[in-house]
């Protein structure tokens, strides 16, 4: 296995603990608990000067006086010690430490004792974990760094676990035994290593198969893309929790878009981009990671289900419309099979009830049905979703059903309980890692089966076509943007024209004397608009009047504008065709830079916001799938009457400003095209 920058951190050949203690259920003796028993290879030195020994070894009084320099330095300390112990580290030489706790004084000076340690070993060059943690556990390296108990953990696996809160890590860690490990992590303050360092390490680990994150935010979102472009190119699967939505509005945004685009809308467009498949709860992330690391491949097509109650089977067919599950489409010739062999009145479709019944025969029966449909051309997975037997214990012929389907269908089969209830089984563990999983709760397996679908679909899409856009416009864009802090919408609508975004051209006027020489020239019916720069959200201070159909209309609208808000209009022809009121802008992140705003427009975009938030570059089939997640999507097709709107049309528009956006980043922070409209014959 190749080197890795973090290895004296996560792969130390040496060890010290200063803190040790023989005192139980205390950090300086569950860490020694933890190494031994993850079999630690390397050297353990044990430091406190209260001990001769601690754990049958040596225990020495300092740093100073070990034999040798440890590679790493585990602080199992009061906060007040911290400070001296480490610049005792850094005189040392030492190349990586953990840090347990919260580096809180009282009455601490400024800068503070956090600030301190960062400095401190930053310039040292120090490998720093935490602080405010619960350590790390490298499984397949026998590098337990953790203060903390945990359940047993007699097998490598595939799952990774990296989060940002402590119990982010041990809510799944300690209690999830249908996983496996190979690493996890509780990054905690992040002072010295954060999140992204993490990602990039444990997808270079032989065994990784799905990693999961519990996620606050990104300290260095560079490292953060350049991590899950790594999986990307690996094609190794990444479930998250990203908490924090309810901040989610960027409080100095100018437009809409900004305010739509936010934090999490900005995480969510990271996350499209990448094929990061998003959660919402523990239980969901667990469950996901169960079901990716179960080792077979989603094949094409979608779910099919056996259950042994028609009331339950109705609810997986409402809960998988929910949660936008494709059911797999029986084939003809396996409905006919199942007609064969299901009792009368059970009609043959998936999902499928089998129970009728019952007898001595109905596990057969289930048995052979499920393996029908799992063999049909359109079933990408299976799931027997029966519930458990009394205490929370398991059907063996439940287990039975999944083992012989799954080794004739060669597709990922699932056993789904509606609910687990009181009670745990053995065979649960058992068949979960022999590849079989066993699952609790309906939605969350729904969820799973989401995240496995897309992520596939993800993996299978074909390299976009992002628009190419003319280096010799870009580059006399970028000299007349210049430095201005606001561009008048004349200008704004020059730029985007110039690159074949469709704008009408509109007049500017600042005077009733201009106004009176071009009323007379206009086709009418046309739009007058406030041009105000001060003034960015026009309708909400009555700056716009449609339907304008006279000369005299126009200079009355005009005359008792510019009293209320000043002389700069614009007059633009009127869209007359009809069509649907759509929004494209962009918005920029402080993390992840610029980003682009897809949506239902007009008036109601602050009461609906229907938006996706897309990264830059994008080719039109990514907007048109963005456009199909929307609420309001069906309003774009044949509508009481109306024509179909021409999508096409928006999306390859949405595609040349995702270039533009990055092509003048430097230029531009915020555009808002509002509203677009998009009709039947273009946009």
């Amino acid at each position: 296995m190749t080197a890795h920058r973090l290895d004296p951190l996560l792969r130390p050949e040496s060890v010290a603990i200063v803190g040790a203690s023989i005192r139980s259920a205390t950090p300086g003796n569950e860490v020694l608990v933890n190494l031994q028993a993850g079999e630690y290879s390397g050297r353990i030195y044990p430091v406190n000067p209260a001990y001769d020994a601690v754990a049958g070894l040596p225990c020495f009084p300092s740093l100073s006086d070990l034999p040798e320099v440890p590679q790493q330095v585990i602080f199992a300390v009061a906060d007040r010690h911290v400070e001296v112990l480490v610049d005792e580290a850094i005189a040392l030489g030492v190349k990586a430490c953990t840090i347990f706790s919260s580096l809180q004084l009282p009455a601490d000076s400024l800068p503070n004792l956090q600030a301190r340690i960062r400095r401190k070993t930053q310039m040292a060059g120090i490998l720093l974990h935490g602080a405010n943690c619960m350590g790390f556990y490298n499984f397949r390296d026998g590098v337990r760094v953790s203060g903390f108990d945990t359940r047993v953990h007699s097998k490598v696996g595939g799952v990774s676990l990296l989060s940002q809160s402590g119990a982010g890590m041990s809510g799944i860690l300690d209690c999830e035994q249908r996983l496996d490990f190979n690493f996890a992590a509780s990054t905690g303050q992040e002072l010295g290593v954060g999140m992204e360092d993490y990602l990039d390490f444990v997808l270079d680990l032989p065994e990784t198969r799905v990693v999961g994150l519990f996620l606050e935010t990104s300290r260095q979102p560079g490292r953060f893309i350049a991590a899950l472009d790594k999986a990307r190119r690996y094609r190794i699967p990444i479930v998250a929790i990203k908490v924090g939505k309810a901040a989610l509005s960027a409080e100095l945004a100018i437009s809409h878009s900004g305010a739509l685009a936010g934090s999490d809308g900005a995480y969510q467009a990271v996350f499209d981009y990448y094929g990061v498949q998003r959660v919402e709860d523990m239980a969901q992330l667990a469950t996901a990671l169960i079901m990716f690391a179960q080792p077979v491949a989603v094949a094409a097509g979608g779910l099919v289900s056996l259950h042994d109650s028609g009331g339950e089977r109705q609810l997986a067919i409402d809960l998988a419309e929910q949660y936008d599950i494709p059911m797999a489409t029986l084939a003809p010739a396996t409905v006919s099979e199942l007609e064969k062999i299901l009792d009368p009145g059970l009609p043959a479709v998936n999902p499928l009830d089998a129970w009728g019944s019952g007898g001595s025969g109905a596990g057969e029966v289930m048995q052979q049905c499920f393996q029908l449909m799992l063999e049909d051309p359109d079933a990408a997975m299976g799931a027997v979703i029966h519930d458990r037997a009394p205490e929370g214990q398991v059907y063996p012929a439940y287990i039975d059903y999944l083992r012989v389907t799954s080794k004739a269908a060669g597709k990922p089969v699932f056993l789904v309980a509606n609910h687990q209830g009181s009670g745990a089984d053995e065979r649960v563990v058992m068949a979960t890692r022999e590849g079989l999983p066993v699952i609790d709760g309906l939605s969350e397996f729904l969820v799973g089966t989401r995240c496995l679908l897309r992520y596939r679909d993800f993996l299978l899409r074909e390299p976009g076509n992002v628009p190419v856009l003319d280096a010799v416009r870009l580059a006399h864009w970028r000299d007349a943007l210049g430095s201005s802090q606001a561009v008048s919408e004349v200008l704004a609508g020059e730029l985007l024209r110039d690159f074949g975004i469709p704008l009408v051209v509109g007049l500017s006027v600042d005077s009733t004397e201009q106004l009176l020489g071009l009323a007379v020239q206009l086709d009418y019916p046309v739009v007058l608009k406030t041009a105000m720069p001060e003034i960015l959200h026009k309708s909400e201070r009555g700056g716009v009047v449609l339907g304008l159909a006279t000369a005299e209309a126009l200079l009355g609208a005009y005359e008792a504008m510019a009293e209320r808000l000043g002389p700069l209009a614009l007059v633009v022809p009127m869209i007359e065709e009809e069509g649907v009121e759509m929004l494209l802008g962009v918005a920029r992140d402080s993390q992840f830079g610029p980003t682009v705003v897809l949506g239902i427009g007009g008036v109601y975009t602050e009461v609906l916001q229907d938006a996706v938030v897309l990264l830059p570059p994008f080719d039109s089939s990514a907007a048109r799938r963005a456009l199909d997640s929307l609420k309001l999507r069906p309003l774009l097709d044949d509508f009481r009457g109306r024509a179909a709107v021409d999508i096409e049309a928006f999306c390859d528009s949405a595609a040349i400003l995702s270039v533009l956006a990055l092509e003048l980043a430097d230029s531009i922070v915020e555009i808002e095209v509002n509203p677009m409209k998009v009709t039947s014959i273009g946009c």
